[in-house]
């Protein structure tokens, strides 16, 4: 421990040394893998001696510098420059998947879709930790309630009931209100009442709207779901723009409103006017353009054709790393989330988690060139990265191994679509989304475990045999 101790010390000294000194140092944070350090001057960074560092594992270079150092290291590395150095600490992430996954660089042009897409990614992130808690929990429920069905369990078993019930009632806690949570969320990425917000996503799922929708000859007895307005009509992309209407009018309405009345009329206003507007043109609108997004996923991500699920769930494995670089990768949230409402759980996720898988397989046979060329350097750094590459966090493998150099990060990905596509084949199925690799295996629906395993396996072999197929030992051996 006391080595460890002193290596981290070590770390962090030089770190400071290579960044310009204490003095070029605004604050510094951490995330998971991650030591965030804001610079005023940056051009002081030494990034080349920074890369060469022991125990780094990557450098990303944007407005706030990042260096890589691999989980659990990093919050210690980040402790030490506040304890020894006196370095003002920012607002800590600690369970920022989607944050942690997402490369950025250097310079990459922010435009209002990025923007857009960042926003709405904003809005979820949060959610993350209830999504992943609320998916296994009802995974589990319905586990134990097949098993009881099937005899595995005794049927009559009060325990077993009890059990699983309260496993439903944890999941169902959240995911039964996902609107208003969203909501609150988005009340704060917006700069509306928070409350308020919640409000607008009760209304969404509030029975009341059946009400409304029969009196104005709306609602389809027959067929609900083909209703022009509903409960849940819109879903979350309703909410999110009904929220995002509300936070303008509630500026507009307190800009004309006395401080004295403002209390009472700002929310009475704001809410009667973004009520009306949202049940009677955002829902049906957002909710026309949900059924829309729902049988557009239908052909792609749900077709009953083995070969079009296949050749999607290639594509879209094999691309997806390219759309984190991009930060695109925001833009799949909604449907993350349109997919958990509709359909109960979420099929894109774990398509996509392969992605993770082909890197690590990448990596694996960059160890063996490495091994091979005596890159005792690279070495080091896959050995650290690899682990937590498994266990589903992808960046030390990412910024420290691939993307440097260049090829092995596209190899990776051509590799990661063979799982993508066995894996769309097979119709897993996830109870919610949040971190991929091993650590997601908890997340997929009890059927649909093992084949998801199997897909990582076949993203890590095909990352390994496409990466030593095409990376020479030069490529290696220069780096």
């Amino acid at each position: 421990m006391a080595n460890v101790s002193i290596a981290n010390k070590e770390l962090a000294s030089k770190i400071v040394e290579l960044v310009g000194g204490k003095g070029n140092i605004i604050t510094a944070a951490n995330c998971m893998t991650r030591v965030r350090i804001q610079v005023k001057d940056q051009s002081k960074v030494n990034i080349k001696e920074l890369k060469e560092v022991e125990g780094v594992l990557g450098v990303v270079e944007a407005e706030t510098l990042q260096v890589v150092v691999g989980p659990g290291k990093a919050k210690k590395v980040a402790d030490l420059l506040a304890d020894e150095f006196g370095i003002t600490q920012a607002s800590t992430v600690t369970e920022d998947w989607q944050s942690n996954k997402a490369a950025i660089k250097k310079n990459q042009k922010q435009n209002k879709l990025k923007t857009a897409l960042e926003a709405i990614a904003g809005i979820f992130i949060p959610l993350i930790p209830a999504i992943i808690a609320a998916g296994i929990f009802n995974g589990f429920s319905s586990l134990i309630g097949t098993m009881m069905q099937q005899g595995a369990l005794p049927e009559g078993s009060q325990m077993w009931e009890v059990i699983r019930l309260v496993f439903a009632l944890i999941g169902t806690s959240f995911l039964g209100y996902f609107a208003i949570f969203t909501g609150v969320n988005a009340a704060k990425r917006f700069g509306a009442t928070e409350a308020l917000g919640g409000m607008v996503g009760a209304m969404s799922i509030a029975a009341q709207i059946v009400n409304i929708a029969q009196l104005f000859g709306l609602y389809d007895a027959e067929v609900p779901l083909n209703s022009i307005l509903t409960t849940g009509k819109g879903g979350i992309i309703g909410v999110i723009i009904g929220v995002y209407l509300l936070a303008k009018i509630e500026r507009a309405v307190r800009r004309r409103v006395p401080d004295v009345l403002d209390l009472i009329i700002t929310p009475i206003v704001a809410l009667l006017v973004t009520a009306v507007i949202f049940v009677f043109i955002i829902m049906p609108v957002s909710g026309v353009v949900s059924d829309w997004l729902v049988k557009g996923l239908s052909v792609i991500i749900g077709s009953d054709n083995t070969i079009i699920s296949i050749i999607s769930g290639y594509i879209l494995s094999a691309v997806f790393l390219p759309m984190v670089l991009l930060g695109l990768h925001h833009g799949l949230i909604p449907i993350y989330a349109i997919q958990l409402e509709t359909f109960g759980g979420v099929s894109l996720f774990p398509v996509l988690a392969m992605a993770g898988a082909g890197q690590v397989g990448a990596a694996i046979a960059i160890y063996m060139i490495s091994k091979k060329v005596n890159n005792h350097r690279m070495k080091q750094v896959i050995a650290g990265a690899l682990p937590a590459g498994i266990l589903g966090i992808g960046e030390p493998l990412i910024y420290g191994v691939t993307l440097p150099l260049g090829k092995p990060f596209i190899t990776a990905g051509l590799g990661a679509g063979f799982g993508g596509a066995y894996v769309m084949a097979t119709k897993v199925m996830a109870t919610a989304w949040g971190p991929s690799g091993l650590v997601a295996v908890p997340l997929m629906q009890p059927s649909s475990m093992i084949h998801y395993i199997i897909g990582i396996l076949i993203s890590y072999t095909g990352g390994f045999i496409i990466t030593r197929l095409f990376i020479k030992d030069t490529d290696v051996a220069n780096v």
